[in-house]
């Protein structure tokens, strides 16, 4: 299903954020609810980093060495690609003719820099939602949970600055409480799918 705004065709969502904020985790339970699982896809980025405990190849990420990562880039198949945590990660053009072909609307879970590549490039055919945390405190918790003690300082400077790209986005939304973080999301989905029936 392909959604409309202002007579454009919406076909992307991208859901940006600081690192640790939960957007991963909100997507994975968007993409499982009934409701809205078969009229989406979800867009799985290509990283140079190690694969993480319980991660699977192919539906996390595709994961890939930096030789590959870079002749990819060299044969233009991002859309948006970036360092991010020492890091590279890219969204290939490939993820989104398969979602087109099959009609579904692509959720990208990227970084605030390759959501502005992907503002510059295809703009007025997504719509951009922004999860913030209710302040770096809770931030930084979160992060000494998922285990990211080693960078957390860097992590949470880059935090900072990309919480300055908040105004920017369509939407922004606070994840202080997950399930209603998560209601807010997919009521946005939502009104995008059915401005299209």
């Amino acid at each position: 299903m392909i959604a409309t705004r202002h007579k454009k065709i919406i076909n992307l969502i991208v859901i940006s954020g600081p690192s640790g904020v939960g957007k991963t985790t909100i997507i994975k339970k968007i993409l499982q609810d009934p409701e809205l699982k078969d009229k989406l896809m979800f867009s799985v980025s290509h990283t140079t980093r190690k694969k993480r405990e319980g991660e699977v190849e192919g539906q996390d990420y595709f994961f890939v060495s930096e030789e590959e990562f870079m002749r990819m880039v060299e044969r233009g198949e991002f859309i948006e690609w970036a360092k991010v945590h020492g890091h590279l990660y890219g969204t290939s053009y490939e993820n989104i003719k398969l979602a087109q072909k099959s009609g579904k609307l692509l959720i990208l879970d990227i970084d605030v820099q390759g959501a502005e590549k992907v503002r510059e490039k295809k703009g007025d055919s997504a719509i951009f939602i922004f999860i913030k945390p209710p302040n770096l405190d809770e931030l930084k918790k979160r992060l000494e949970l998922r285990g990211d003690t080693k960078d957390i300082e860097t992590r949470i400077n880059n935090a900072k600055k990309e919480l300055e790209f908040e105004k920017k986005f369509d939407y922004s939304i606070v994840n202080e409480n997950l399930e209603k973080a998560l209601l807010q999301v997919k009521e946005i989905i939502k009104k995008f799918i059915n401005n299209n029936k």
